[in-house]
């Protein structure tokens, strides 16, 4: 499968609950790289990049975890960029 770089937007009561986290010991069991950080409007961006399927069982693990904190998700998919050595949380 092709690898893709996808911006990913939670929002809901995603912030003080260990999200990034929990994203991130998640991440480290998929082929991704990229990063998970709390923006100041109080939404957790994810930049992820990898093979399309791994990103989509992240995702998946990421919701079936913290599924309820999460009141709506939003995504840009683009061309992979390889700026990324490993999969972390920014601040």
């Amino acid at each position: 499968m092709s690898r893709q770089r996808r911006q990913i937007h939670f929002s809901g009561t995603v912030q003080g609950v260990g999200f990034r986290y929990t994203a991130l010991r998640l991440a480290r069991g998929f082929n991704v790289t990229g990063y998970v950080r709390n923006l100041p409007d109080g939404r957790v961006e994810m930049l992820v990049e990898g093979p399309a399927d791994q990103i989509n069982d992240l995702l998946a693990a990421v919701v079936d975890r913290m599924g309820h904190y999460i009141r709506e998700t939003t995504q840009q998919t683009s061309e992979p960029t390889g700026q990324f050595a490993d999969f972390d949380i920014s601040f």
